[in-house]
């Protein structure tokens, strides 16, 4: 299947880039075990169980189908993983990393502008729909648990009061477990890549055993993702995927569908 979604990861790196995804490497090695609360949370982030409408999305993948760019298990897994390589881990995994480093030096105009820089660089209507409605049903969510807890609860309304993106709320999340920043992606990664395969399976359609040989093959790609989005600076942070927007934007007004976006 060519690439739609945007140009590919490219084989070599200039050496400082190189340099700073060795080192994103080296630190993940040599960080702590997660705690197991920590780890738990997670866990619970990244569930299709968390009550914040992920399955209800298809990201562009369902007018792919109707388009003829995906038939069958190879076409969804290679969609898939290009996604994953070319929006999530330039975008919003790299917004998630550098957000958390924001949240634990609490440098609100920082978070601001990377929630900002999320909702603006949704190409389509219902991509921005989607990121602020699982935005708002997260900090729901994060009121729930947390209610008058005084230590979380400013940042959770300040935040709601942004119009909170979905990486946004996530890594207030994230941060709120305690965890590191490569566990914390590779937790919303793994989510991610969940909710997308069950898409595939319902859209496609594709049976169960299909589903889950392409979580496989996402999830042996998750890693160096994570790696390549720790280590993204800014200028290097993109959401360029002119076909998925086509797509996006072409599903607004699709005949049939399954998925909100």
């Amino acid at each position: 299947m060519p690439t739609v979604l945007a140009r590919p990861l490219p084989a070599a790196r200039p050496p400082s880039a190189w340099r700073r995804r060795q080192a994103a490497s080296a630190q993940a090695q040599a960080a702590p075990a997660v705690a197991p609360q920590s780890l738990l949370q997670l866990l619970w982030l990244a569930s299709p169980a968390l009550p914040i409408g992920g399955f209800s999305y298809s990201e562009g993948l369902e007018a792919a189908i109707s388009s003829g760019w995906v038939h069958g298990e190879a076409d969804a897994a290679a969609w898939l993983t290009q996604q994953l390589q070319l929006t999530q881990a330039r975008g919003d995994m790299a917004a998630i990393a550098q957000a958390l480093t924001a949240w634990e030096q609490d440098d609100r105009v920082r978070l601001a502008a990377l929630n900002d820089w999320v909702r603006q660089t949704r190409e389509s209507s219902e991509l921005r729909l989607q990121t602020e409605q699982m935005g708002r049903s997260l900090i729901a969510w994060l009121r729930n648990q947390h209610g008058p807890d005084a230590k979380h609860r400013p940042a959770i309304d300040w935040l709601a009061a942004q119009d909170a993106s979905y990486p946004l709320a996530f890594s207030l999340a994230a941060h709120c477990s305690g965890a590191s920043a490569r566990p914390v992606l590779l937790a919303y990664t793994f989510g991610w890549a969940e909710n997308m395969v069950q898409a595939a399976i319902k859209a496609v359609p594709l049976g169960q055993n299909a589903g889950q040989r392409i979580l496989a093959q996402l999830t042996a790609a998750i890693p160096a993702a994570v790696d390549h989005a720790l280590a993204l600076p800014d200028a290097q942070r993109q959401a360029f995927s002119p076909m998925l927007a086509i797509l996006s934007a072409q599903h607004e007004n699709q005949y049939s569908r399954l998925f909100r976006s």
